[in-house]
């Protein structure tokens, strides 16, 4: 039976672990120890992203992603249900990852660590050892990801459109964690924790479609979604994709690489 992309606990408990699917946890080292979902490998964070400044979001080499993948067992065939314990900010990380090279058999474990818990589901804590599989080359689809350069060439066309999902403060200025605050010149604020439900265990809001709609996020808009890090723009990203929005776009350098650029345009306050 093919998993859906937004999958629930209960779904999981059921057919997770089916043969050829990956489950993947997105949590820190520590909270993988204190327990996991039962059958789950857990992939370090620091896996799918540069890890330097300035822009530390920014994508790590191909051959060292490829290494990573490796060896969590990650083949062609292989059905990857990625969770975190945040809502999904590491987990749509990944799932955008895994679009960028091309491997389009993922889920998203909607509320991931919390949803399962708040359902009553057991957790383990012996770690599971993935077998490893061959090493592929990989390369990233530019399709996916927005740079610098193409966002400032693109401020002001009608079908083009900026989400913005850091905190109010980030956005406006009055807090910042690069050079400079403040957002992007006509960037739509959508807070990604907007988007969950803390009554239902961070699964993603039931009226999502209506509320992004609400905000200004139009399906017919060719989206760049970014935080400071692309971490929380994760999350926004699996939103769109689970509304079938299909032109989504991630900036991986996002706020990190903006705010430090002095030749890029800011904006501050309220207004887009």
């Amino acid at each position: 039976m093919p998993l859906p992309f937004i999958l629930e606990p209960a779904e999981l408990a059921r057919h997770g672990q089916a043969a050829g699917v990956l489950l993947v946890d997105l949590c820190s080292r520590e909270r993988y120890g204190e327990g996991h979902i039962p059958g789950a490998v857990h992939l370090p964070t620091s896996a799918l992203i540069l890890g330097e400044k300035p822009a530390p979001g920014q994508l790590p080499p191909p051959e060292r992603l490829a290494q990573a993948l490796a060896a969590i067992g990650l083949t062609p065939d292989t059905h990857v249900v990625c969770y975190d314990d945040e809502g999904g900010p590491w987990a749509g990380r990944l799932v955008w990852t895994l679009d960028l090279i091309g491997h389009t058999h993922y889920s998203f474990l909607n509320g991931g660590r919390v949803a399962w818990l708040a359902d009553g589901l057991p957790l383990e804590t012996a770690e599971n050892i993935p077998v490893p599989a061959p090493v592929r080359t990989l390369s990233y689809d530019t399709r996916f990801i927005a740079d610098a350069d193409a966002i400032r060439a693109s401020i002001g066309r009608d079908n083009f459109l900026v989400w913005d999902a850091r905190s109010h403060d980030e956005y406006t200025g009055a807090k910042a964690h690069s050079a400079r605050g403040g957002h992007i010149p006509g960037a739509i604020h959508c807070e990604w924790t907007h988007l969950l439900d803390g009554e239902r265990g961070l699964r993603l809001r039931s009226d999502l479609a209506q509320y992004l709609q609400q905000r200004g996020i139009m399906p017919d808009k060719d989206i760049v979604t970014h935080c400071q890090t692309h971490r929380r723009s994760g999350l926004t990203y699996v939103a769109a994709k689970s509304l079938g929005y299909p032109n989504i776009r991630a900036y991986p350098g996002s706020w990190a690489e903006w705010g430090d650029r002095d030749d890029l345009p800011v904006q501050q306050g309220d207004t887009p």
